[in-house]
């Protein structure tokens, strides 16, 4: 199949990444899962085989037909033609198990998927991700660092993240010229630290961060004031990459509680 540009897309066909990835996911029978931009079927196949069942997402509708048509695809293949970002996944995880989802993301939509995901959480189990380094890079940092951000704060308020390999650019067909990297996520139906409303703490996070370099009194000027930000037991003086995600958990409740009592509820 030809390479679509306006997809982004580049195949996998490294043998020993694909070992590795499907030994990560690690699908047993019974389970519910669920390829996102499967391309040639890299991955595909093996899933498949060991799941004994599959549904994949696949929008290039060439690539879709090419997958319905392989002699390897059963009847417990399914293959949905459509854009994952318009994909209802509590709807098509029904009535069965908690969905597991596998997926090499393009980099124009890693992020509004990862959080359109994260909303529907409800009906998902874990989530296996290929992405660009740069962008597990900031999904995994730690306070402090470089690329410690609003993504790193937003996800780890309701998934558990964790780095499991790098993989270079010759693993792809045609080569990107980046690394990619293997994330797996963990949702949590509760948020994992107190944090009011997530639109407030989204708010506030956002708020921080476009102003990285000013001191929280600064940038969140408008929404906390330097004392109500020490009622938290924070130095209103740091940076917001100082912070812990949990920190801007209590910022954020503080700001819930504060307009609930002025404006009613949110």
């Amino acid at each position: 199949m030809p390479v679509r540009k306006r997809f982004g897309q580049h195949f996998l066909h490294d043998p020993g990444v694909i070992r590795r990835i499907i030994e990560g996911v690690s699908p047993a029978v019974g389970e519910r899962i669920v390829e996102i931009g499967p391309g040639r079927g890299a991955l595909t196949w093996d899933l498949l085989r060991r799941a004994q069942a599959l549904d994949v997402i696949e929008i290039d509708r060439d690539l879709a037909r090419s997958l319905q048509e392989d002699p390897r695809a059963t009847g417990a293949l399914q293959v949905h033609v459509e854009n994952a970002l318009d994909t209802d996944f509590v709807r098509l995880r029904a009535q069965g198990p908690p969905l597991r989802i596998v997926g090499n993301l393009p980099y124009n939509i890693s992020t509004p998927l990862l959080f359109r995901l994260l909303s529907q959480r409800s009906a998902i189990a874990d989530m296996h991700f290929m992405l660009q380094k740069e962008v597990v890079d900031r999904m995994t940092a730690q306070p402090s660092n470089k690329t410690y951000g609003r993504l790193t704060v937003m996800l780890a308020a309701v998934a558990e993240v964790e780095r499991l390999f790098d993989v270079g650019p010759g693993a792809f067909q045609p080569r990107p010229k980046v690394w990619s990297a293997i994330v797996r996520l963990r949702p949590t139906l509760e948020p994992r630290f107190e944090m009011g409303d997530d639109g407030v703490l989204r708010t506030l996070v956002t708020a921080a961060f476009s102003h990285r370099r000013k001191i929280l009194s600064n940038g969140l000027k408008g929404l906390l004031t330097p004392g109500e930000i020490e009622s938290c037991g924070i130095d209103s003086q740091l940076r917001p990459e100082a912070l812990t995600p949990s920190q801007f958990g209590l910022l954020a409740a503080l700001r819930s509680q504060l307009y609930s009592k002025t404006h009613g509820r949110l």
